[in-house]
């Protein structure tokens, strides 16, 4: 029997990834800050290092059980893109991607703080952002499906300009299913 997860997030996305791989959880949202990006930093070490902050916060104030945190970011070139704070962003975003290969990077923790066992990992997986029109553009934009969501949108959401080339598609959506799966399997110390 798998251990009842904690999910440090809020995410709609994660929590219905979970739902449907049929695991117990319940949700505990971190609230921890996700700053802008130091210049120069890894996508890779950003989102683990976020994953680890979430999962320190909840644990701070839960002390026993077993946490998932995580962190999604996309890149592009040397550009870390998060969650886009107003409509300006999300346009710099989108248009950042256009025409070009995007890395999803998700840094996911799993932490049992009563035993001070923890373990981490990334997750990649490439998305190709096709050129839009103006009009398809302004149209996404006034849409607001870009709220909340890294780099400014969602492959869960079927937008017709954006498709995962290699690696998880549960990644991209915020949360590599088969990678969770594996951490899970491989640490037993976790769940026993």
């Amino acid at each position: 029997m798998q251990a009842t997860l904690i999910l440090a997030s809020a995410s709609p996305r994660r929590r219905q990834l979970l739902q449907e791989a049929g695991f117990a959880f319940e949700v505990d949202p971190s609230d921890v800050d996700e700053p802008e990006p130091e210049p120069g930093i890894d996508p890779s070490e950003y989102a683990a290092n976020l994953a680890w902050r979430k999962a320190r916060a909840v644990a701070s104030r839960r002390r026993q059980g077993l946490i998932l945190a995580a962190d999604t970011v996309c890149s592009v070139g040397s550009h870390i893109l998060n969650k886009p704070i107003d409509r300006a962003d999300a346009e710099r975003m989108i248009r950042l991607q256009e025409g070009r290969d995007t890395e999803v990077v998700t840094g996911l923790c799993l932490f049992r703080p009563e035993r001070s066992v923890w373990v981490g990992a990334t997750e990649v997986s490439i998305v190709r952002f096709r050129n839009l029109s103006d009009a398809e553009r302004v149209g996404y934009l006034d849409s607001n499906r870009w709220e909340g969501k890294s780099g400014g949108y969602g492959v869960q959401d079927h937008d017709p300009f954006v498709a995962v080339r290699r690696g998880s598609f549960s990644n991209v959506v915020g949360l590599p299913m088969e990678r969770l799966q594996e951490l899970l399997a491989e640490h037993p110390a976790l769940t026993s």
